[in-house]
């Protein structure tokens, strides 16, 4: 197929040239976008008198039969075409003739893959929120069968304070709404039309490019031809929204696979999202959630290729903005990837609320409840931290708990102690008081609930 700019050139391209050149390989998911694009773009100049409305018309509707025959399987994309542009305008001048070339009027490959590239990561960003959705109703539902399974909350990996684990269940669903609400600012931005912007000086022809923004669905159109062309901070905002999602999947993923271990056992995964061993019968592995820990370094990778491809192009388009593709659709890919993994994997598994009561037990998380208890009979707060410590300090001497101290042995420490005390640091109850908003209660964790459930509803 001929390069489109072949007139100012008397040789025939070399096949390395070509083949580096190319970018069909990855710009071909492109083609609904190109498509729809042009239809719109050709609409335009038929509206408006630039070019014949019954060749527009002709146009368009030929445009909408090679969409067609591509979803058909019909007309297969030729992989040797330099890019989907090519390709498409390529396939229609070879049914319209002299009217099929009449759509590139007034348009640049420029500002016309800069409008491909935007409608496409629109419509992967609202598959990749439906997805964080779907997940985040999945923790919402494990959490409300959870919001009484007390387990040890951890600060630096040590067993800190009671919670349950529908209170840490949500603290991830919390991470994701935060994702959803970047990924929906992040195509706020997005949504401006840069064609019209030409190769990158606008043009002389009388384009109506709100029309065409209108057509498309865009909010408005760029303000600048210059940066309507050499924008790709979208691009690189989605990756950096993306990386935000996989840090989640990744911190999720670390404790999945504590948490299947025998030191742990808190769950177990379903025997449809684990793997064995080709040597050790008796191993049962989180691999998925290996695979997504793994996988986050790949996504930040594409943001870091995005980053520096971009940071020192002087204006308007460089060649080098064709990588621009690659590293934001491989990001978007493993993204969509491991959330369709990684959901069903947690809706499966299988909490062990003993195993984690049992861990509960231990460690002395009730010792600040145990502080707020003299707290609540006059003591200075320093003071009753200072006797509490005493307390642990005896209780690992003599191989005990706070539960099974005597009470002879609190008195000693300070006489402020009464049997009240068994009470207070009884794991439950310490839960059941955190009455604060956000907090591990069954009520707060029931709001927690409802509020994410209303956010993605």
């Amino acid at each position: 197929m001929a390069q489109l700019w072949k007139g100012r050139f008397k040789k025939e391209l070399a096949k390395e040239t070509n083949d580096f050149n190319s970018s069909i390989s990855f710009d071909c998911r492109m083609f609904e976008e190109d498509i729809k694009g042009s239809i719109a773009h050709a609409t335009m100049l038929g509206a408006t008198g630039i070019i014949d409305k019954s060749e527009s018309d002709k146009i368009c509707a030929e445009l909408a039969v090679i969409l067609d025959d591509i979803k058909s399987g019909k007309l297969a994309i030729d992989m040797e075409a330099e890019d989907i542009h090519t390709f498409i305008e390529g396939e229609l001048t070879a049914r319209l003739g002299q009217t099929g070339k009449r759509l590139h009027t007034a348009r640049s490959r420029n500002d016309q893959v800069a409008l491909d590239i935007r409608m496409t990561l629109k419509k992967e960003i609202d598959e990749i929120s439906d997805k964080l959705k779907e997940l985040i109703l999945v923790l919402c539902n494990k959490a409300d069968e959870n919001k009484t399974a007390i387990m040890p909350g951890y600060t630096h990996l040590q067993r800190a304070q009671p919670i349950t684990f529908g209170h840490h269940l949500m603290a991830y669903a919390a991470m994701l709404l935060r994702d959803l609400d970047r990924l929906d600012d992040c195509k706020k931005r997005m949504n401006v039309l840069p064609l019209g912007s030409g190769a990158l000086a606008g043009t002389t022809y009388p384009l109506d490019r709100n029309m065409v923004a209108n057509l498309l669905g865009f909010d408005g159109v760029s303000a600048n031809s210059l940066d309507g062309v050499s924008d790709r901070d979208f691009c690189i905002e989605l990756a950096s929204a993306l990386s935000l999602v996989m840090v989640h999947l990744s911190r999720f993923s670390e404790e999945i696979i504590m948490w299947c271990s025998w030191e742990f056992k808190f769950v177990e995964l379903d025997d449809a999202f684990s793997t064995g061993s080709s040597i050790m019968p008796q191993k049962k592995n989180p691999d998925i959630a290996e695979l997504v820990r793994g996988k986050s370094g790949r996504v930040f990778g594409d943001l870091t290729t995005l980053l520096t491809v971009m940071k020192g192009i002087a204006l308007a388009y460089n060649k080098d903005m064709q990588e621009d593709k690659e590293a934001i659709f491989d990001a978007v890919d493993t993204v969509k990837m491991c959330l369709n993994a990684f959901t069903p994997m947690i809706d499966t598994m299988t909490v062990l609320g003993d195993n984690m009561r049992a861990a509960a037990a231990k460690g002395f998380i009730n010792a600040t409840d145990c502080a707020d208890y003299l707290v609540g009979k006059g003591l200075p707060f320093r003071d009753a931290y200072k006797a509490t410590g005493e307390l642990v300090a005896l209780c690992i001497d003599k191989g005990l708990t706070l539960e099974t101290l005597p009470l002879d042995e609190y008195k000693a420490v300070c006489d402020l102690f009464d049997d009240e005390v068994y009470t207070a640091i009884n794991l439950e109850k310490c839960v059941a008081d955190r009455l604060v908003e956000g907090g591990p209660s069954v009520q707060s964790v029931e709001k927690q609930i409802e509020i994410a459930k209303k956010q993605v509803s």
